[in-house]
């Protein structure tokens, strides 16, 4: 088994940390948004769920946003557009599966 503390983990804005990554499986990646930061309207070809750890975040996918802070789980589906915005200094856990994902720039070495 391998474990992380997601609340005290050093994890620096701009600078996130994959904290495992399996092929075929999936990519768990911590980040730290500083308040005001966003990751801007985007899609990624896998499934994402968004954790909420330490913070507060508005989600945003079209016209419906959702605000929320620690135990909140957003889930993405493959290629759904979103964007997250942290309210506050957020950390959040960021699961990509199956990873690589169909499309995927990578998928095709496997």
């Amino acid at each position: 088994m391998r474990h992380w503390d997601l609340q005290t983990i050093d994890v620096l804005p701009r600078k996130p940390i994959v904290l495992d990554s399996r092929r075929g499986e999936s990519r768990s990646i911590a980040l730290q948004l500083e308040a005001g930061e966003a990751l801007d309207e985007h899609q990624v070809h896998e499934r994402a769920h968004l954790v909420v750890v330490d913070g507060e975040v508005e989600v945003r996918n079209g016209a419906s946003p959702q605000r929320g802070g620690p135990g909140l789980l957003a889930i993405f589906d493959p290629a759904e557009r979103h964007e997250v915005r942290a309210v506050t200094d957020a950390r959040l856990l960021l699961i990509l599966a199956p990873w690589p994902g169909d499309g995927h720039p990578g998928a095709r070495d496997l």
